[in-house]
């Protein structure tokens, strides 16, 4: 008799328990309370990012003119899931629906299969409406594995380690070569300032990029990023005495820091200016709280690949993920395509006045 009474307590329990509704996509809407409830959801979610907060809405709206498409999934009032995308549309390097361009991670950021299956419905659909060559997925880790509609392809990596609280234990972990190089760079006596503007920063980046023979970004959309992103964005100086020496832009996101813009001036190489700015960014974030230091994303067989190999950290590919529309490839929009390289020497000689005026006009159609 009481299992009979105990079962059907349960079953009333049950059927008055309320089922949980659907799970609806909608746009984020242009008001503080959408971004804030946008930007909780984010700061929780495991899978999400930096490169997942709504203010990249306005930058790359506000920078470089692209239209964005910010979807959001809810179940009963509560975010679910989020996906910012934006087009780029150009003649010289194509058609295309990213999540996120100007941003090395992204994709669908959920905590619900549900959630997840519904925003990547809205993108194809909306990738389909637009007539894009593709639909690009930034993600950090497999969010289709097995899927033959979404291709993949061995190109870029990305460099974490974590840090300590300790300044001497971090200088250990560094690999003795690449130790000596932050070492002489102590010993030429560069320090490193924080300033609360671009402009040094700028000098410092335009040089650099220059020199590599890639188009610049241009100045305002370093402010922007300052403006939008605010204290979570850092711009950090290294100097020997009041000499510019390089200059890098950093992101920081729960108890990480991500060093994503960086560059040096010519006498960088001399006093291991690039190598301190390094150091000097992983003490001050150290001491801030932060216990992951995210070198970024790099593409093998580059510079950039090898010097985040010297400092001890070890290479993670990124699984992004492209769903061709009416392109038959993958893109193949790199400084490593051949096709590209007479470019890149060219801008190399070309006058740094001219080049920052033209890079800006190039570059916001890289993505």
């Amino acid at each position: 008799m009481n299992a009979i009474i105990e079962s059907a307590m349960q079953r009333a329990q049950t059927t008055a328990m309320p089922q949980p509704g659907p799970v609806t996509v909608r746009l984020l809407r242009d008001d503080a309370v959408d971004r804030a409830r946008w930007d909780a959801f984010v700061q929780a979610c495991p899978q999400a990012t930096f490169f997942h907060r709504a203010g990249w809405q306005r930058v790359i709206e506000g920078a470089f003119g692209h239209r964005t498409w910010f979807y959001l999934a809810e179940q009963d009032g509560v975010i679910r899931g989020v996906l910012p995308l934006a087009q780029i549309k150009s003649r010289l390097f194509g058609h295309s629906l990213i999540a996120l361009p100007f941003c090395v991670y992204g994709g669908v950021a959920a905590d619900s299969d549900a959630a997840r299956g519904q925003l990547d419905d809205a993108a194809l659909a909306l990738a389909r409406s637009l007539g894009v060559g593709h639909l690009e997925y930034r993600n950090y880790s497999p969010a289709h594995p097995g899927e033959p509609a979404w291709q993949g392809k061995d190109l870029y990596v990305t460099f974490r380690k974590a840090i300590v609280a300790d300044d001497e234990a971090n200088l250990n972990a560094i690999p003795r070569k690449q130790r000596a190089m932050v070492r002489k760079g102590i010993k030429c006596g560069l320090a490193g300032e924080v300033d609360d503007n671009v402009e040094r920063f700028f000098t410092a980046y335009a040089h650099s990029v220059h020199r590599l023979g890639t188009p610049v970004f241009p100045k305002k959309y370093f402010a922007l990023l300052k403006e939008v992103f605010g204290p979570d964005c850092e711009v950090r100086v290294i100097v020997r005495e009041r000499e510019i020496v390089a200059g890098v832009l950093s992101f920081f996101f729960r108890d990480e820091v991500l060093p994503y813009y960086g560059g040096g001036m010519p006498v960088a190489r001399e006093v291991a200016g690039n190598d301190f700015m390094y150091w000097n960014l992983m003490q001050a974030a150290a001491a801030r709280g932060c216990r992951v230091f995210d070198f970024g994303r790099s593409k093998r067989g580059t510079g950039a690949f090898d010097f985040k190999k010297n400092w001890g950290f070890e290479a993670q590919p990124l699984p992004y993920e492209y769903h061709l529309i009416k392109a038959e490839s993958i893109p193949d929009v790199n400084p490593l395509n051949p096709k590209y390289q007479l470019f890149i020497r060219v801008w190399q000689k070309m006058p740094l006045a001219l080049a920052n005026a033209l890079g800006p006009y190039i570059v916001k159609d890289l993505g």
